[in-house]
């Protein structure tokens, strides 16, 4: 039975990852753990034992890996392997784990105890859990508080820096207290839950500044605790006036954004009076922050507060059906471009198409002294020629492209204006570079090379080149252009190229510089591409590996 697609296996893994994992299939390195319906547990044996967990089939795949490399870079050489031996193996349920489960089930609860004992007197993790499970049987709350506290603190202690590669491993710990809380909700437990999962939140805030955390495995954390959090406030029932007191402050004054949206996450453990209380809070707060001065750029010392409190308030105004409010929401602070962007974008969204054109024209009109936000460009410029407005929205394109000239403006004008604002655009290009000052880190003329490239105008493109220089990427980007028609300067930035790349050296340089070699041959007779090979071999013979391609 095939369970995984080999080709979708392929293209998952990349071939040479591929070629790897069936090698570890084929010398026998994989034992099949489980396979179940949708997914499949293995043990792959290698420099060291890794666990792979499969999941889907066909060309659905999915899965995660104990080694290094899945870690950086995913679909890894173990889960081929596991993929493979799992498409030679048997129906589901015919596994190692499978046979494990019968043996064990034969076995008296005296045997069996004594077995699970023997194991968790020598692993850590497995006599943690043992020892919490056993607790949350027996003991009191206040015990068990006492104990869980404990496991919290030891599972999120960082003891210093904690490395991107022993990170999955610490936030496995956690993770598995965690779930040890979240048991308790269901037993009965929730006010202790909740008790608990405040701890961990407290502390899983102050270890993110000790974490190398680029896999957002905190995130996770933090989102699961949140989860029990919400699920224990559920199950004992608190006092919704006195839970809102509690969301409010833990949303706003909060130093990450674990509690964003609470009010909508917890609408119906805080049912109406928990919300009427929460808003309360929010308005009065609301009243306590200063409206910001349109169309100037200033500190904001409540920008975090202005943002959070905004969110609550929208969110109740979007409830009560208020767009006005949610408009006047958007408006209290409008210190830069994208807020007017933001408030336009909204306006348009609820079919207020002239109020959207009057932010968005307000806020190009207060930053016009400033570098012109493209977006807000843009947005203005699709209303007024959604209107029929071609016209103003060209009076809008020019003034931004006179103050900061981009080849995407460019194409906007000219779908607009046609030849006549392709001529002004050329020219004020060519006035702007009368004007640039020379620099070897800069390339004024790339602009107006890109235009006429855009154009097929190559030979005024070829001659910017000769007046003013261009960047190499540009030059060999116009000779690929216009090889047909100017092929004598298309070999010439392709032999630059060549000389740069065989100097800098690298396998990869020398077979970059052996595409282009063989791209020139089509542009010129066989003697003149002879000559230039043997010219090759004279000055870079000291290249070996250069000579073994050229030598091909």
């Amino acid at each position: 039975m095939t369970r995984f697609d080999v080709e979708a296996l392929r293209d998952l893994a990349g071939d040479k990852v591929f070629a790897r994992g069936q090698a570890y299939h084929q010398a026998g390195q994989v034992t099949i753990l489980a396979i179940e319906p949708s997914r499949v547990v293995a043990r792959v044996s290698g420099s060291e034992n890794y666990r792979a967990v499969l999941t889907g089939s066909g060309d659905e795949i999915g899965g995660d890996c104990s080694c290094p490399a899945f870690a950086d870079f995913g679909f890894c050489k173990h889960l081929v392997a596991t993929a493979l031996t799992a498409n030679d193996s048997g129906e589901v349920g015919d596994s190692t784990l499978g046979r494990i489960r019968s043996h064990l089930l034969s076995l008296g609860p005296e045997t069996l105890a004594a077995l699970v004992l023997d194991l968790a007197e020598r692993d850590e993790g497995l006599f943690r859990r043992l020892e919490m499970e056993a607790t949350a049987a027996s003991d009191d709350d206040d015990t068990l508080f006492t104990r869980y506290r404990k496991a919290i603190k030891d599972a999120t202690r960082t003891d210093g820096f904690v490395h991107y590669r022993e990170v999955a491993g610490w936030a496995g710990e956690v993770e598995e207290v965690l779930e040890r809380v979240a048991a308790l909700v269901p037993q009965g437990r929730a006010a202790l839950a909740l008790r608990l999962v405040n701890v961990a939140l407290s502390r899983l805030e102050a270890a993110i500044h000790e974490i190398d955390d680029s896999d957002g495995w905190c995130g996770g954390l933090m989102e699961r605790a949140q989860e029990i959090h919400r699920a224990a406030c559920r199950a004992a029932r608190r006092d919704p006036v006195d839970l809102a007191r509690d969301l409010f402050r833990r949303e706003v004054e909060g130093d990450w954004d674990t509690f964003h949206g609470a009010a909508a996450e917890y609408a119906d453990v805080l049912g109406e009076a928990g919300l009427a209380e929460f808003r309360r809070l929010a308005t009065d707060a609301w009243a306590k922050i200063p409206s910001l001065p349109a169309g100037r750029r200033v500190r904001d010392d409540f920008s975090s507060q202005r943002r959070r409190l905004a969110g609550i308030m929208d969110f109740f105004a979007e409830r009560d059906g208020d767009v006005d409010a949610r408009v006047g929401l958007r408006s209290h602070d409008l210190t830069s471009p994208w807020q007017y962007l933001n408030l336009a974008q909204f306006c348009l969204s609820h079919g207020r198409e002239a109020e959207a054109l009057r932010h968005a024209e307000d806020g190009l009109w207060l930053f016009e002294d400033d570098p012109p936000d493209e977006r807000l460009v843009g947005f203005a410029v699709d209303l007024h020629l959604k209107a029929g407005r071609a016209s103003e929205a060209e009076t809008l394109l020019w003034q931004a492209f006179d103050k900061r000239p981009n080849l995407d403006l460019y194409r906007s004008l000219r779908d607009i204006g046609g030849e006549p604002a392709r001529d002004r655009a050329l020219a004020t290009l060519r006035a702007r570079l009368e004007k640039a000052p020379q620099s070897r880190w800069d390339w004024p003329a790339d602009l107006l090379i890109g235009v006429l490239m855009t154009e097929s105008l190559f030979a005024e493109a070829w001659e910017a080149v000769r007046t003013h220089g261009a960047s190499g990427g540009l030059q060999e980007t116009l000779a690929r252009a216009s090889e047909a028609t100017h092929p004598k300067q298309a070999l010439a930035v392709y032999g630059a190229r060549i000389d740069q790349l065989v100097s800098a050296g690298g396998n990869p340089n020398y077979e970059e510089a052996c595409a282009l070699l063989t791209r020139m041959a089509t542009l010129r007779d066989a003697a003149e591409q002879a000559a230039h090979v043997l010219d090759l071999k004279a000055r870079f013979k000291a290249k070996r590996n250069f000579m073994k391609l050229l030598g091909k």
